[in-house]
């Protein structure tokens, strides 16, 4: 896949990954239009297949369904960094890294909003290479979290499934941290994350938008 078509598969996943807000109907009809433009393919049919599911639903009842896949299941999370450390002090470090990779590709992050929220990594891989490098750091949360779905046949999973194909095969390390994470979970040392990055860092009030 050329890498103009995979920053387009990259920002359409970022929509269909984020809760509905105000907009949402707009931004569904602004991903088929996107999607119109990809070649055809399994990835533009995966996303496809999520896009036509929520613009099925209204807004609340998309908002609901969200909730429910998303924010209710801690081991189904939408945060790649804890897949790899939980709540330890290393998850603590790599979102402080994440931070500046976002600061030197001239992008900050929403306030309130941890750097390794998936929709937010592919939202800056839609604008640059950074972006693409980082969900290829996390490949094997992005995977494990894509079986997850697929197993309860949640058409989120279509569109997590779209962004691993774009990623291209995963390497037989990330392979071997899927069945760690899926058979071990994350660690559970539980520590204070706030604050999650140096002052200099969360003094910035970062904005993604």
């Amino acid at each position: 896949m050329k890498r103009s078509e995979a920053r387009v598969v990259f920002g359409c996943a970022s929509v269909l990954l984020s809760y509905p807000e105000g907009n949402y109907a707009e931004d569904l009809i602004a991903v088929a239009d996107a999607l119109g433009r990809l070649p055809k393919g399994s990835v533009t049919s995966r996303l496809e297949r999520t896009r036509a599911w929520l613009a099925g639903m209204s807004r609340m009842e998309a908002a609901a369904s969200y909730v429910e896949v998303f924010d209710l299941r801690r081991r189904r999370t939408l945060h790649l960094t804890y897949y790899r450390h939980g709540d330890t002090r290393e998850r603590g470090m790599a979102l402080a890294a994440l931070i500046e990779a976002y600061r030197q590709a001239g992008v900050r992050v929403v306030p309130n909003e941890l750097p390794d929220f998936l929709p937010a990594l592919l939202e800056l891989a839609a604008q640059s290479s950074t972006g693409a490098a980082l969900l290829r750091e996390h490949r094997a949360a992005i995977d494990t979290l894509s079986i997850d779905l697929a197993s309860e046949d949640s058409p989120y999973a279509e569109t997590v499934s779209a962004v691993g194909d774009t990623l291209g095969v995963p390497s037989r390390a990330d392979r071997e941290a899927v069945h760690r994470y899926r058979a071990q979970g994350p660690p559970s040392e539980r520590v204070g994350l706030e604050p999650f990055a140096p002052p200099e860092f969360v003094a910035m009030g970062p904005t993604r938008r």
